[in-house]
């Protein structure tokens, strides 16, 4: 039986989550997050989709994307997975499948929530308890967003852009919209399976 063919929609905003296989490391080493993020920026010269937010986990991770070309947008991933898990076997001699299953993509239907999802997304590493402050964790789109750090693959959420018209305003509430705890995250978490 084939796989069904993913529906995306031109202009729809979707949550992109993958994981290790049997819940294994992707990523071991700082060169492996880089490389990982090497692809990512290659692939987007071919403009089927846009990164508003990222967290990249050891064991999975995380993207909010708009589609730009939903015929295209598929392939984006695919391409870079498979790139990716080239390299992981090639330099860690690894065998077998790299992720699980193929990624999920979660449509996100409600403008409103553009903003939550990419908190969501970017308090992964305070959830999990690899740093207190977000702001220590390299490998997100959140330094992008609190911090106004040069990030090559991010396009600002519109989300974000509303919350003020000053630059450093916009970039404080960011912040402090992020430090924010929220009681249902880690129900959120055991619904997608993370981590």
């Amino acid at each position: 039986m084939s796989r069904q063919a993913r529906l995306l929609e031109d202009g729809g905003y979707y949550h992109i989550i993958t994981r290790g296989n049997d819940r294994k490391r992707i990523f071991r080493s700082d060169p492996d997050f880089i490389y990982f993020l090497k692809l990512v920026k290659e692939a987007l010269g071919k403009k089927s989709i846009n990164i508003h937010h990222y967290c990249l986990m050891n064991n999975h991770l995380h993207f909010l994307i708009s589609v730009i070309d939903s015929r295209l947008a598929p392939k984006f991933f695919q391409n870079i997975f498979q790139r990716y898990a080239y390299y992981f076997r090639k330099r860690y001699r690894h065998v077998g499948y790299l992720f699980q299953n193929r990624y999920k993509s979660y449509p996100i239907e409600k403008d409103g929530y553009l903003l939550e999802c990419g908190r969501y997304i970017e308090r992964n590493p305070l959830r999990a308890g690899i740093v207190k402050d977000a702001v220590d964790y390299r490998w997100s789109s959140y330094l992008h967003y609190a911090c106004g750090k040069k990030d090559d693959i991010i396009l600002s959420n519109p989300a974000y852009i509303e919350l003020s018209q000053d630059d450093d305003e916009r970039k404080r509430l960011y912040r402090e919209y992020i430090l924010q705890e929220r009681p249902y995250e880690h129900l959120v978490d055991k619904g997608l399976r993370v981590g």
